[in-house]
Parts: structure tokens; C-alpha cells; sequence
């Protein structure tokens, strides 16, 4: 009699795949399909705002004739589209981008869902030193404004981290340290400007927050230090990743924590001080964009911090837009828009319990 034996190992695991794979393989392509989707959605959000941040203001526009501004120089819209809706709205294109990598990197670094460059107070350093040199020095060009912005939002992350304990620093005591440092930052931003009147006017709405001071050489000065900024930002966002398991387990993997912290801290400061010369102090931008992001991408900061700058500057020109509908015949400036759409979801975060904790 003949015994029939089994057939190898490797032929079942052929003839019967396992189960988990089977299982698994389609999952991910949901995953994938529906981050494809959400990315082309983000896209088209970005494109419809931004047309609309073009059409809609003080006088609103048709299409028809946002065109003509745009193309002909001998249209009676070119000089509204180009000197002022055009410059608007690539700085709102700028800037969101700028603080939703800011805001996503932070609180990758930090595993703090409240990190944001307002909350923690870079953007109140930001302030407070391109006011310094406004009121007191005298520097009105922002060329040189910036670069104050720059040395402010510096010292003032050192100062946070410093003051939560270093590498001890909990997300809870990095919170607590930031809220200090902007209320004392924004209260001598208030005290400056009460210095002289004629500041006072000058720097009154850039202190809320606005796009409306945008000009055609406003972008061009601002540029180069955003793009250094997301560009650091997203050549660290592998190494960022695994440190977001431990210093050990991301020494294991190859990355360095010092120079990833370095370069995080360097592309926040270029980003946040950048944005915070040209527009001023926005608020929750940071914050709001990457909660929203991760809903779709997850935690992993190699698609976080590319999504975020996306659907960030959907978030502030919208915001910017519907300041202008609301306001009529005037206009609401976008950091009290934003500070209104970002108050609620800030106590949302604490109410379930999520500050301290990543």
C-alpha cells in the first residue's frame, strides 16, 4: 500500500495563502485609495479658495473679470487683482503652508497635540521683536523686519524648551512654559506700542494677525525663507518618524535625535518667523491643520507634514475670505477669525483629556 504524504511547506503556503495577507492586502489599498482621494480633494480645496480670495472683497469680482485683471494690463480690475488680491492671496498661500509644517513638526517632535508656534509663544517672540525694531529702532522694511522675526521665534523656542526641562520636558510642561512666555511677550508687544501713537497705528492690525498689508514685493522677500524652511522640514520628516519611537529605537534605525531636534527647530523658526513678519501673530493655524491631516494620513510625519502644507492654507484663506464676507463694508482681520474657529477646538482637546499625552 502506497502512503500518500503532504505536500512541502513552501507548495501549501503557494496553493493557501495566509489569511492575514489576504486580509491585509486589501485594506491597504482602501488606505491608499482613500489618502489618494483626500490629497486630490485637498488640491481642488486649495484651487477654489484661492479663486475665491480673488474674486471676493471690497468690490466683488466675476471670474470674467478676475481674468481680464490678471491678463490685461489695460483692464480697469488689472491694478486691484494684481496690487492687492493677487499679493493677498499668495501670501495666505505662503504662510498657511508655512505654519501647518510648523505646526505638524512640532507636534510630531514634541507628542504634543497642543503643540502650535502660537500656543507655545514663537510666534509672540516673533512679535516681539520685529516690534522692538519697529517702535524702537526704527526698522520699517521688512527685509530687515524678518530677520528680526527670525532671532524672536529662536530665542523664545530655546527659552520654552529650556524652561520645561530640557530633554526632560513633558508635552504638559512645554505647554504651560509656552503660555507663559506668550502672555508676557504679547504684554510687552502692548506696552511698546503704547510708546508712541503714530507706532501704535502702524502696528495695531499687524499685531491681530492680517493678510491685507500684502504687496508685489512682499512674497518675493518672504519666499526664500519658507521654501529653506519646509524644505528642511520635509528631508527630516524619515528621521522624525523614528524618533517618534524613543531616542533608542531611532539611534538604532540610523537617525541622530540631536540633529533631528536641530533641524526641526531650525525649519520652525525660519517658517514661523517668516510667516509672523509678513502677517503678523496667526493664531491655531498650526494647531488646527494637523489634527485635521492626521484623520487621514495617521501620525507618520513623511505624509502629515506634505498634507499639511496643503490643507493649511485652505484653512487661513478661508478664514481670510469669510473676514471679508462677514465684515462688510470692512473686513475682520484672519487672526480674529482664526482665533475664532480655533478656540473651540482647543477646549474640544482639553475636555477629552488630551493635553499631556500623544
Amino acid at each position: 500500500m502506497s502512503r500518500s504524504f503532504p505536500p512541502p511547506e513552501s507548495t501549501l503556503s503557494v496553493i493557501t495563502p495566509p489569511r492575514s495577507g489576504a486580509v491585509a492586502a486589501p485594506a491597504t489599498g482602501r488606505r491608499r485609495r482613500l489618502r489618494a482621494g483626500g490629497l486630490a480633494l485637498g488640491v481642488l480645496l486649495l484651487a477654489a479658495v484661492a479663486v475665491l480670495s480673488l474674486v471676493l472683497g471690497a468690490k466683488p469680482l466675476s471670474l470674467a473679470e478676475v481674468w481680464h485683471g490678471l491678463t490685461d494690463p489695460a483692464s480697469p480690475e488689472y491694478a486691484v487683482v494684481h496690487q492687492g488680491r493677487l499679493p493677498r492671496t499668495l501670501l495666505g498661500l505662503a504662510a498657511g503652508a508655512a505654519l501647518g509644517v510648523a505646526g505638524a513638526a512640532m507636534q510630531t517632535l514634541t507628542r504634543n497635540p497642543l503643540a502650535d508656534p502660537g500656543l507655545l509663544g514663537i510666534n509672540a517672540g516673533a512679535s516681539a521683536a520685529v516690534a522692538t525694531a519697529t517702535v524702537l529702532l526704527g526698522v520699517a522694511d521688512l527685509d530687515h523686519q524678518v530677520w528680526y522675526a527670525l532671532l524672536g521665534a529662536a530665542a523664545v523656542t530655546v527659552a520654552v524648551h529650556t524652561i520645561a526641562g530640557g530633554r526632560q520636558a513633558t508635552p504638559a510642561r512645554l505647554a504651560l512654559a509656552g503660555a507663559a512666555l506668550n502672555a508676557a511677550l504679547f504684554s510687552y508687544v502692548s506696552a511698546v506700542m503704547l510708546v508712541d501713537s503714530t507706532s501704535l497705528e502702524r502696528l495695531r492690525f499687524w499685531t491681530v494677525g492680517s493678510l491685507a498689508g500684502a504687496r508685489t514685493d512682499t512674497l518675493p522677500r518672504l519666499l526664500p525663507f519658507v521654501l529653506t524652511g519646509l524644505v528642511v522640514a520635509l528631508l527630516v520628516t524619515r528621521p522624525l518618524a523614528a524618533l517618534a519611537l524613543g531616542d533608542d529605537s531611532a539611534r538604532a534605525l540610523g537617525a541622530r535625535p540631536g540633529l533631528v531636534r536641530g533641524a526641526v527647530v531650525v525649519a520652525v523658526t525660519l517658517l514661523c518667523g517668516a510667516a509672523t513678519a509678513a502677517c503678523g501673530p496667526i493664531v491655531f493655524v498650526g494647531l488646527l491643520a494637523p489634527h485635521l491631516v492626521r484623520a487621514l494620513t495617521g501620525p507618520d510625519p513623511r505624509r502629515l507634514l506634505p498634507w499639511c502644507a496643503v490643507f493649511a492654507p485652505v484653512l487661513l484663506l478661508t478664514a481670510d475670505v469669510a473676514g471679508r464676507v462677514l465684515g462688510r463694508p470692512g473686513e475682520l482681520q484672519v487672526g480674529l477669525v482664526t482665533a475664532v474657529l480655533g478656540g473651540p477646538l482647543f477646549l474640544h482637546l482639553v475636555r477629552r483629556g488630551r493635553v499631556g499625552r500623544w
